[in-house]
């Protein structure tokens, strides 16, 4: 009888260990494992490690390639346009006729100035001495002044253990100037901006350009690069490929106006990237200014990036 108890007990002891046993499930995908687990109760769960093997292979090549990089941010200028000169000499030399429409009709002065002085800002936004220019008419709408980066592809290359990179790009920049005021940029050589009469629901500048960005890397830790710090700083030059306006009122409707809108052809700044692991932020500004004379302001956008390295 002893014997049967003892028996019967070992079963049931070995029963139970059986059932305590863990199942696992492992699954690779580049240098990422994932093991996935199920306790007694059936229920999963999940480790994720960075398989160092296959980031040392990797790293034998000097160069390395990502496609699609993409930048989620948002667009504002730094302003700093001679207002209280322009408006002194409004007083002296009045420069505009402006129609009950708000749309531009006569210049009058004949000094015109093509550059960032007084006479040049004159020349661009042109008012009247009754109603100064201020740079409250040029204040952007924050949330809706969206950029959007479309990288098609992105490379580095070793300078020194994978940890000093020299990094660069070819993509597209997608700025959008979401104004609060009512303003309206009319085409034409020379381009003026009025202060409108109609209340717009949407007015937007758009500006696209063609970028190459070019930046030192740092990485602090080749080998887990989901565990490491990252910062990328250097230079970019774009050029304008296409810029328009777009307006919706209830007065006009939806209009659209393709021009250059004395935007400079040629943009050029600072750019650069901080992250930790897969997070980017990154950030652009331009120490060139976003139109070509009269109004001297200096775009500069902050971001997401994904895909990047």
């Amino acid at each position: 009888m002893k014997y049967k108890i003892l028996l019967v007990l070992a079963i049931l002891f070995m029963a139970s260990d059986g059932m305590a046993q863990v199942q696992t499930d492992t699954v690779q995908i580049k240098g990422l494992i994932i093991v996935k687990n199920k306790d007694t109760r059936g229920r999963s769960n999940y480790k994720f490690y960075q398989d160092t093997v296959y980031q040392k292979n990797k790293l034998k090549k000097n160069l390395h390639t990502k496609w699609l990089v993409f930048d989620f941010g948002f667009n504002n200028y730094a302003d700093r346009s001679k207002y209280n000169e322009a408006t002194a000499l409004n007083f002296f030399a009045p420069v505009t006729n402006i129609g009950s429409s708000g749309y531009f009709l006569e210049q009058q002065s004949v000094n015109k100035s093509y550059d960032y002085s007084a006479t040049g800002l004159n020349t661009f936004a042109p008012r009247s001495a009754s109603s100064p220019l201020t740079p409250s008419e040029f204040k952007l709408l924050p949330g809706k002044s969206v950029n959007i980066n479309v990288w098609l592809f992105m490379q580095r290359l070793n300078l020194y253990k994978h940890k000093f990179n020299l990094q660069y790009a070819l993509g597209m920049e997608f700025n959008n100037y979401h104004f609060a005021r009512n303003i309206s940029y009319l085409p034409g050589y020379p381009t003026v901006i009025v202060r409108d009469t109609v209340q717009f629901s949407k007015n937007k500048l758009f500006a696209q350009y063609l970028t190459v960005p070019l930046m030192l890397n740092y990485t602090s830790n080749p080998l887990r690069p989901g565990r490491a710090f990252k910062a990328s700083f250097g230079v970019q030059g774009g050029y304008l490929l296409k810029s328009r306006t777009k307006q919706i009122s209830e007065e006009r409707g939806k209009i659209k106006r393709t021009d250059d809108f004395n935007l400079n052809k040629w943009k050029a700044g600072f750019t650069g990237e901080l992250g930790y692991g897969p997070v980017k932020l990154y950030g652009n500004l331009a120490f060139t200014p976003l139109h070509d004379y009269g109004l001297e302001q200096y775009p500069f956008a902050i971001g997401v990036r994904l895909n990047g390295f």
